[in-house]
């Protein structure tokens, strides 16, 4: 991987349930990653943050048109706008690397991510996200944006979040903590889930090797969304919805070499990482660390 890493900020707490996660971006770069990207010969530019309207300025409720979804108008706002940024940035020919913010912003990186070309996706969480407006209950849309980029769901306003992606050519890996509906709406659909379960049987490296096989398999490459809390909380305490039993600090990075040697990485992101909750920002400097195995840091 030769091209520029291009980082694009999206500060977002819309979609999540507690503040404090839209200093994620501040806090990883805080955390030396740029530093960290050049050292293993990575250039990077910094674009900065997209301009995000602060949550207390809006109306969390003026947009719920359709079951619940809470900010649904600016997540879509965030959302356009950030796909046009990964979009261009790919036609580039640079690489996207977007921090995050909640993950309602996957919606937004998918969307662009897949505009040119047919992408597929791995999704590093403890939850499913496969919430829609009619089932989450919540209405945080940080639980919806895998289901709502694959297409379900009606989120009002005349919006179509869905990023033209297969389910076919996407896999969960390390869930540990769903609803009920997404559990059934998981099932029911053409993606493959690795539970924590599949994860402790088989080992972390064959679970992530098939599921980059899933991932590549006739699409122009993968799309990497890593949620913090896929990670165990005494790894990565800086999460607003931590689960415990999740994968460990080595697990995370084996994971993460093997989708560099693979080839196929298209986009990358990094999201709830909330320093409010952090301890000594090692959550940041762990997303760090996560992100400069993807691109192919190495010990030897």
């Amino acid at each position: 991987m030769v091209r520029q890493v291009r980082i694009i900020g999206a500060p977002t707490d819309y979609g999540a349930n507690r503040r404090g996660v839209d200093m994620g971006p501040s806090a990883i770069r805080y955390a030396g990653l740029a530093s960290e990207l050049n050292a293993i010969g990575r250039s990077c530019a910094d674009d900065g943050d997209l301009a995000v309207p602060r949550a207390e300025e809006r109306d969390p409720d003026a947009a719920s048109t359709s079951g619940s979804a809470k900010f649904l108008r600016e997540v879509r706002e965030v959302c356009e706008r950030l796909a046009d940024e990964v979009a261009d940035t790919i036609a580039d020919g640079s690489f996207p690397l977007v921090l995050g913010g909640d993950h309602s912003i996957a919606i937004g990186t998918m969307n662009g991510a897949n505009r040119d070309a047919d992408a597929g996706v791995i999704w590093f969480d403890a939850h499913g996200d496969f919430n829609t407006p009619e089932s989450s209950p919540s209405g945080n849309v940080h639980g919806m944006p895998l289901a709502a980029a694959l297409g379900y769901g009606e989120f009002g306003e005349g919006w179509d979040p869905a990023a033209g992606i297969d389910p076919a050519d996407v896999a969960l890996v390390g869930l540990r903590d769903l609803d009920e509906p997404e559990r059934v709406a998981i099932r029911e659909s053409d993606v493959t889930a690795f539970t924590m379960s599949d994860v402790d049987e088989r080992g972390v490296g064959p679970v992530t090797e098939e599921a980059l096989e899933i991932a590549t398999d006739g699409t122009a490459g993968v799309h990497v969304s890593l949620d913090l809390d896929w990670l165990d909380p005494n790894e990565a305490p800086g999460v607003g919805t931590p689960v415990r039993g999740g994968v460990t600090y080595r697990e995370a990075h084996a994971a993460m070499e093997i989708v560099a040697s693979h080839g196929g990485l298209r986009s990358l992101e990094l999201v709830e990482v909330n320093p409010v909750l952090d301890e000594r920002n090692e959550t940041a400097a762990l997303a760090t660390e996560l992100a400069a195995s993807a691109f192919g840091k190495r010990v030897l």
